[in-house]
């Protein structure tokens, strides 16, 4: 089968293993980790609808963020809707978040949260972040926790994440990346992918990915979280520069 087989195929195991994680019958790819551990607060959390906390993040990209009142946030594999609930509260009312997601159950998940949480600034949109439904330069940042290494084309999501952006935008990650370069039995492997380690690449090569998408600076703002053998986490801030058109 030619890459693009492959892809469609990391794509569905993917979204079949979220898909019964939303259903409550399976496990993230890290266990559920403490939240604790990866930098939410307990108050925080305690506020927020228990279903919406899914432990699936490697990191705490909102903490990083420094939301502002008034911005608008889109929040890349946003699952049960955790990070963007977290947004949601920085950003207040006259805020908003765009939770994007590609497994139906997540969104259907993630709406049922938000209304029983009462947040009004919140929607959740189906898609890929490959393809963002989301208009060009309209976001003040974009955040996204352990989603990106399930995306066999990174490239392609790091440009986006920069044509969603308003130029001064800034764009926090959390994900998994290897400490070297995987075999490539480990890399073809679907389920591996959906454990959060076949798609992870090295640490260098993941922050050079997306400076060429046009970010800068581009800088590696912690690496507490979580290690899985060769991999681990790590949060990267962008931005991208202003004067930049899309």
């Amino acid at each position: 089968g030619g890459a693009m087989e492959s892809r469609t195929r990391i794509r569905e195991a993917v979204r079949k293993r979220y898909a019964g994680i939303a259903a409550g019958k399976s496990k993230g790819c890290c266990g559920t980790v403490g939240l604790e551990k990866l930098g939410y607060g307990r108050e925080e959390m305690e506020e927020m609808p228990s279903s919406a906390a899914m432990g699936l993040g490697c990191g705490s990209p909102v903490r990083f963020a420094g939301l502002k009142e008034g911005e608008t946030v889109v929040d890349l594999g946003s699952g049960g809707g955790i990070d963007a609930f977290l947004a949601a509260r920085e950003v207040g009312p006259a805020g908003r978040v765009i939770g994007v997601d590609m497994t139906p159950e997540m969104i259907a998940r993630a709406r049922n949260n938000a209304v029983r949480g009462n947040f009004t600034n919140v929607e959740f949109r189906h898609g890929i972040i490959e393809n963002l439904p989301v208009d060009d330069s309209s976001a003040d940042v974009v955040v996204s926790n352990c989603v990106i290494n399930l995306v066999p084309d990174k490239h392609a999501v790091f440009r986006e994440v920069f044509r969603v952006l308003k130029p001064g935008g800034r764009f926090i990650v959390s994900d998994m990346v290897s400490s070297f370069e995987l075999p490539a039995r480990v890399r073809r492997h679907p389920r591996l992918w959906s454990a959060c380690l076949g798609g992870a690449v090295p640490e260098e090569r993941y922050v050079e990915m997306v400076r060429t998408a046009g970010f800068d600076p581009v800088e590696i703002v912690t690496r507490e979280g979580l290690r899985l053998g060769p991999v681990h986490s790590v949060t990267v801030k962008a931005v991208k520069p202003e004067g930049s058109g899309k």
